[in-house]
């Protein structure tokens, strides 16, 4: 049996694991990350990137200054008896330090100060400043090491090119309307063209993706060793420490000795299809966008060394409506359905032909108003529902606005189409009642109102419109055939429930005590928001802050 020795070993690649090798190796440390897939990254590659950061140094430099009291009752609002202090005062009094951390040692992020908290009526909500992305990354950088890095999700990308949500897509969205948008992305995609056929994938990096490269850059830097398809199969223990793990790699059995301590940060457990069933509604109806490796593996290796599972969460996963797509070439993926429900001119309906939700409230808020509206024993199936100008408008889930042609996922039953409301529902199966539903939403429309779910009422929902529409950005009449629908099914993005923890991120048995050298971040750790979803970003914000902290406790 091979060996290494080091100091501190990370067990997975997402942001959590990423972000912890980088502090510990700056720090001093040597580090070694262990990742079971071929390339690194996680579930944060194919992610959007945006972290819930309150605090932050950008949105100070921008004038937005506030106390930690402000979105700490903000937290205390939503979280009710869910609420634990210690965890998140260790969160938002390291939230700062963390990024000062990585922009003293030359990571680069670009601030979201617009973006809206999601439920503005509650004390403390912010209305912008509490966002951070990483920004753009040149992967030519990477040189070989490319080849290590998990390419961006398939579905969520342009011809294999990753577009960020804010100015980049906007310019996008706008292309056949704006001089100048149409010359940026004309720009961004011939530069892309050229990248597939020199290097063939993305070079210009965004999203979760340019957070995983600038992280890998940074840990890389600094002489961190990354170990690819080498999974852990069993944590070694010395009286009661932790002090290394076991690998199964190509060679055989690797044996790693980390005198600091063990992270586990490998993903969570939604791709577990046991875990699901036991933690998630309806799980037969359950599509996650997590990576393949987040099977749970991580809270096994946690309970084999006395670490408790916290499962008593508002929700066990981080709620994200999605659909099923069909490519040409056979295979099948899934999309989230994040920038389109808040844009003017499309409902939600169950197949009873009746809205459910604000279509422009959080995603998370979508799939829960769908599992409570669904009655017990019918699937909790959705369909969202357009005009023709809507869909060439803003697109609808994987059909991209015009002139991208939709011929495709017409024919492959994704999108369905209709000269009527009438026959659309008769297409999909929806209840005779849409078009009573449709006629509802339309006399409400045309005055700027949503009398049924409120849309348009926060700075969240507005956001997620179109600001241009007057005189409500998130409101317009469905009039102009044909129609289309896409069915949309509840999905992840990982999941809440996980091993319990300190604010240190260090694992904790049922009792409360310390597991001495293990620790624990990302969606292996279970979710200090209690199972609530209070941003956008609230999964990989503390997956780097609690990365952050496990490091910093190792090296102490």
């Amino acid at each position: 049996m091979k060996s290494l020795d080091c100091d501190f070993l990370v067990i997975g690649s997402g942001a959590a694991g990423l972000c912890a090798a980088a502090t510990a190796a700056i720090n001093g440390l040597d580090v070694i990350v262990a990742e079971r897939a071929p390339v690194i990254g996680g579930t944060t590659a194919w992610s959007g990137g945006w972290m819930w950061l309150p605090r932050n140094r950008l949105a100070q430099q921008a004038g937005i200054i506030e106390n930690a009291d402000v979105p700490r009752a903000y937290l205390k609002s939503l979280l009710g008896n869910r609420f634990n202090a210690g965890r998140i005062d260790a969160f938002l009094d390291a939230a700062p330090r963390m990024v000062d951390f990585l922009i003293e040692n030359g990571f680069q992020f670009e601030a979201g100060n617009g973006i809206c908290d999601i439920y503005g009526d509650q004390p403390g909500a912010g209305v912008g400043g509490r966002s951070l992305i990483a920004a753009p990354y040149d992967a030519k950088k990477l040189k070989k090491n490319i080849k290590l890095l998990r390419e961006t999700k398939r579905e969520t990308a342009f011809l294999g090119m990753p577009i960020q949500a804010g100015a980049d897509l906007k310019a996008f969205q706008n292309a056949t309307r704006k001089t100048s948008a149409f010359l940026y992305v004309a720009v961004r995609l011939t530069r892309h063209l050229v990248d597939l056929a020199i290097h063939r994938r993305a070079m210009s990096l965004r999203n979760g993706a340019a957070l995983v490269s600038r992280l890998f850059a940074l840990a890389d830097h600094h002489g961190v060793r990354f170990l690819t398809s080498a999974r852990a199969t069993k944590l070694a223990i010395q009286g009661e420490r932790v002090c290394g793990a076991e690998l199964e790699t190509a060679e055989g059995i690797l044996r790693i000795t980390a005198r600091k301590g063990v992270l586990l940060a490998t993903g969570g457990f939604s791709q577990n299809v046991q875990l699901r069933a036991e933690h998630f509604p309806n799980a037969t109806h359950h599509f996650t966008l997590a990576v393949p490796e987040a099977d749970g593996s991580g809270l096994a290796l946690a309970q084999s060394a006395g670490a408790a599972l916290e499962t008593d969460v508002a929700a066990a996963g981080a709620w994200c409506p999605v659909s099923r797509v069909r490519w040409p070439d056979g295979s099948e993926g899934v999309f989230p359905h994040i920038i389109e429900r808040g844009k003017p001119g499309v409902i939600a309906v169950r197949a009873n032909g009746t809205r459910f939700v604000n279509e422009a409230g959080g995603y998370h808020d979508y799939v829960t108003a769908l599992l409570a509206a669904t009655p017990n024993g019918e699937p909790p199936l959705s369909w969202l529902i357009c005009d023709h100008r809507f869909i060439r408008r803003w697109g609808l889930g994987i059909v991209r606005p015009a002139p991208i042609p939709m011929r495709h996922w017409i024919k492959s039953g994704y999108l369905r189409r209709a000269p009527t409301i009438q026959k659309l529902a008769a297409l999909c199966g929806i209840d005779p009642r849409l078009e009573e539903t449709v006629r509802f939403y339309n006399d409400d429309a045309g005055k700027g109102l949503d009398s049924a779910f409120g849309r348009g009422w926060s700075a969240y929902n507005r956001n997620q419109g179109d600001l241009d529409h007057t005189p409500n950005p998130n409101i317009a009449p469905i009039e102009q055939g044909p129609y289309y629908a896409v069915q949309v099914l509840p999905g992840s993005f990982g999941s809440f429930a996980g091993i319990k923890s300190d604010g240190n991120a260090c694992a904790l048995r049922a009792d409360g005590t310390i597991i001495a050298g293990l620790f624990t971040a990302g969606a292996d750790m279970a979710s200090i928001m209690g199972g609530h979803y209070p941003a956008g970003g609230i999964n990989l914000g503390p997956a780097m802050v609690f990365g952050y902290q496990a490091a910093e406790a190792a090296r102490n």
